[in-house]
């Protein structure tokens, strides 16, 4: 049979609780041992603890499936375990990707349905690995600006960032960049706000930043804003939050399997973890590097 190792976080409350075991039961006819953990190193042994598991279940978000797949690329076995995701985070924004239901139950009933699909993986420049997405500019600002209010508010949190955010940089200039795409530089030269590179459509809650991101199609989309004037800054949001802005003459979308990104220092977030202040970024593509279970 099957074995399956499910991860949970160890800080989850009472309510997540009867959550993961609803999900476990749900889980029965499987071989499933539960783990729960709480720093990298957790992870790290439980994983060394049942070196012979056929599959991972992450009950968790995004920076709970990156955390999974960082230590299961780090041990060598990202190409033996198959990958079984349980939305539980905050903004779940792979999951949407994926297409797996909000209710944690009907998420583990695609793991239990057994059916599969390899899933492109991104490496940056510092190679660490990248499932969703990962953006430079007024994004990365927005993220930061959310911390404080993420984790009482949940997805509110993103819209409040956003809001201070777009109200402070109205009038702050773009920065200067170089932006090339499997080598080619791109023409524009006028200040960029953000780039944004992923697998995956969603961030922050929702937010259809890629909107057209396949995981599976081996290339990375790649969205890059030039809007500069408050005006069209204001509309260039409004039109992020609908998911149409890779539509408006002031965004580049393009897809390819490098990115190369120098200039000014931006910091970047990447499945929203953020980093600081750098003036050079780059993102690969690794195709079909993992393998999880779909709808």
């Amino acid at each position: 049979m099957t074995s399956f190792l499910a991860i949970a976080n160890a800080d989850a409350g009472t309510a997540d609780e009867q959550v993961i075991e609803d999900v476990m039961d749900a889980l029965g006819d499987l071989d499933v041992e539960l783990v729960t953990t709480s720093s990298p190193e957790d992870l790290a042994a439980a994983l060394t603890d049942h070196p012979t598991v056929d599959g991972v279940v992450v009950l968790g978000g995004d920076g709970s499936l990156h955390a999974v797949v960082d230590a299961l690329r780090t041990a060598g076995r990202l190409a033996d375990v198959v990958i079984g995701l349980v939305p539980l985070g905050t903004g779940n924004d792979f999951a949407a990707t994926l297409g797996l239901a909000d209710d944690p139950v009907e998420a583990a009933q695609v793991i239990t349905a057994g059916r599969t699909r390899g899933i492109d993986l991104i490496i940056d420049g510092r190679d660490e690995v990248v499932v969703n997405a990962a953006h430079i500019g007024i994004g990365a600002e927005a993220a930061k600006a959310a911390r404080p209010w993420k984790k009482a508010l949940g997805p509110v949190g993103y819209v409040i960032g956003a809001v201070l955010t777009g109200a402070r940089g109205l009038t702050q200039p773009g920065a200067h960049l170089r932006i090339t795409v499997d080598g080619t530089p791109l023409t524009r030269k006028e200040p960029v706000i953000q780039v944004a590179v992923g697998n995956g459509g969603y961030v922050g809650g929702g937010t259809a930043l890629l909107p057209e991101a396949d995981p599976s199609d081996g290339r990375l989309d790649v969205a890059v804003s030039y809007t500069e004037s408050p005006r069209r800054r204001i509309a260039y949001a409004w039109h992020v939050r609908r998911g149409d802005h890779h539509r408006r003459d002031d965004v580049v979308y393009l897809r390819g399997t490098e990115v190369e990104v120098r200039g000014d220092a931006l910091a970047c977030t990447s499945d929203g973890e953020l980093t600081g202040p750098s003036a050079e970024h780059s993102w690969r593509i690794e195709p079909a590097a993992l393998t999880m279970y779909v709808p």
